[in-house]
């Protein structure tokens, strides 16, 4: 009886054994089966400095930088031969001359000889001249008195041929004292125009040769600027016959220091430079040493001319324009676009830019200081920024 109950138990045992497997199994398989819970992930999006802008009216302006040069510079020669005399005090290199003051002057002995020798020349041809011509009104009278008829058969007997080589004589001796006054006249050397001595070359006592370098000179009436222009910044200026007017604005910086001068454009070049490609226009300084500071020749300086009034512009920061010349935007969706520009003008702070057809009838937003990973398209949230002009 014993024995049959312990088989009752196992087999009691085995039978719950079994049914707890296959409910463990079914458990598992259900559990593995079971629908998995989707996490709910909130998108960020990320913030964006933005500025609204909308289309204005603005003057354009141009920078561009040049070095001073005087408007006539030269370097001077001796016209004629001689010992140096006398060099006038005033002839040093950084003093100022007056146009036809003394600078120097040669040794004039024998120039002053052959004026001499020129005038007595030509007073000698003047007289036999003035003993020609009255001979050839006496042999006219004597033609007359002999009763023949018509012309003489040679101008000799008249002494036309005579009368006309004494002319050509006191031509020729008129033209060989002109010739000796120069000469005697260039022994003296002046300032050609009121200049600035950059180089004195001679010395007392230094015997020049026709062609001797004596000096370097530079005008004191002007210093100019020349300044080249892409064609985009000429069609942001008036017609060059309203640039030569006088009376539009332009302004010189020093690009070292803090001097600062009032210039006007005296002329525009009607030619493209050979290797930029560019046509220039001429600034200039009227009396540069007189002003305040003096601007000299060779000096560095940055020009700033003002353009015409455009109109239907954008005036957007400097660090809106991205590397590649794109302008980025919030859409109304506030995603991000972009489209290509370049700048009509700017300025030390903004660029001016003509914006798209179907962005200009309204208010805009930029972004201030796009980045390279920024992606069309892509969710933002612009952040309105305050800047200071």
């Amino acid at each position: 009886m014993t024995k049959r109950f312990q088989w009752m138990v196992f087999l009691a045992a085995l039978v719950t054994l079994i049914a707890v497997y296959f409910i463990t199994q079914q458990m598992i398989e259900s559990y593995a089966n079971r629908p998995l819970p989707i996490k709910q992930v909130q998108l960020i999006s990320p913030e964006v400095s933005v500025i609204t802008v909308t289309p204005g009216s603005y003057q354009s302006r141009i920078s561009a930088f040049g070095a001073t040069e005087a408007h006539y510079s030269i370097t001077l020669s001796a016209q004629v031969a001689g010992q140096v005399e006398q060099i006038s005090p005033q002839f040093e290199s950084g003093f100022r001359l007056k146009k036809g003051q003394e600078m120097l002057r040669l040794e004039n002995s024998d120039y002053r000889a052959a004026v001499a020798a020129a005038k007595q020349q030509l007073a000698e041809a003047e007289l036999l001249y003035l003993q020609e011509e009255r001979q050839g009104l006496q042999a006219q009278a004597e033609w007359r008195a002999s009763g023949l008829d018509g012309e003489p058969d040679s101008d000799l007997v008249l002494r036309v041929p005579q009368l006309a080589s004494t002319k050509a004589a006191v031509a020729n001796a008129q033209a060989l004292l002109t010739s000796a006054e120069k000469d005697l006249q260039q022994s003296l050397i002046s300032a050609p125009f009121d200049a600035l001595v950059i180089t004195r070359d001679v010395s007392p006592g230094s015997y020049l040769q026709s062609g001797t370098q004596v000096a370097s000179l530079y005008s004191t009436d002007w210093v100019e600027v020349k300044v080249s222009l892409s064609d985009r910044e000429w069609q942001s200026l008036p017609a060059s016959e309203n640039l030569v007017t006088g009376e539009w604005p332009v302004e010189l910086y020093a690009v070292e220091g803090d001097g600062h001068w009032q210039g006007k454009i005296l002329r525009v070049e009607q030619h493209l430079d050979g290797t930029t490609r560019q046509r220039s226009l001429i600034v200039g300084v009227e009396q540069p040493l007189d002003q305040q500071p003096a601007i000299y020749p060779g000096l560095f300086v940055e020009v700033s001319l003002g353009g015409r009034q455009m109109a239907e512009l954008w005036q957007v920061p400097t660090a809106s324009l991205s590397q590649r010349g794109d302008i980025w935007y919030v859409t109304a969706e506030r995603t991000l676009a972009k489209f290509a520009t370049s700048p009509a003008f700017s300025d030390e702070n903004y660029i001016y830019i003509t914006p798209p057809e179907n962005l200009k009838d309204n208010p805009q937003q930029i972004l201030l200081q796009p980045i390279s990973s920024y992606i069309e398209g892509m969710a933002v949230a612009p952040i309105e920024t305050v800047t200071h002009e």
